[in-house]
């Protein structure tokens, strides 16, 4: 009697988030971080309560696991020329959901763009921008945005102030 054989491809592996695996330690340095990206090892180590040694090889591992993706400079847009900021909506035509992720390179290379968020619900993206005057953000919607076949709608919103929590 010849018998069957199944042959079913082996399971993947569970990958683990990038936050997977920390503990009160690696917590607390990330706590500070956020709050100091600059802060020395020395002090870092001190305010953890451990040796400048362990603080320095855990803080390596948390970047070689992606929980620290950078440190950034907080900067004066209105120092660097660009005091007018907005948020703009994008929606995309229904047969552009195959270009979402192009769409969303594209989006983050235009000058003047921030960040760029993708989103759930009636818009695809917000695009935060600073730019130099009212005039070089409407070009910058009309050029950019509004000329793409991929765009079915933008919609503006200045940003009067802005307090980082």
């Amino acid at each position: 009697m010849a018998s069957s054989h199944i042959v079913r491809p082996p399971a993947e592996e569970p990958v683990d988030p990038p936050g997977a695996g920390l503990d009160d330690v690696d917590l607390a340095l990330v706590e500070l971080l956020v709050a100091n990206g600059r802060i020395a090892n020395n002090a870092l180590a001190a305010q953890v309560g451990i040796a400048p040694s362990t603080c320095l090889a855990r803080v390596r591992s948390l970047r070689e696991r992606g929980v620290i993706r950078g440190v950034h400079a907080d900067v004066d847009l209105r120092a660097l020329g660009r005091p007018l900021q907005a948020m703009i909506a994008v929606r995309l035509q229904a047969d552009a959901r195959s270009h979402i992720e192009a769409f969303q390179a594209y989006l983050a290379g235009l000058p003047g763009v921030l960040n760029v968020f993708f989103l759930s619900g009636a818009d695809d993206f917000q695009v935060h921008v600073a730019v130099q005057s009212p005039d070089r953000l409407r070009e910058f919607v009309v050029n950019h945005l509004s000329a793409s076949a991929d765009v079915a709608m933008t919609e503006t919103s200045l940003i009067f102030e802005h307090v980082r929590a």
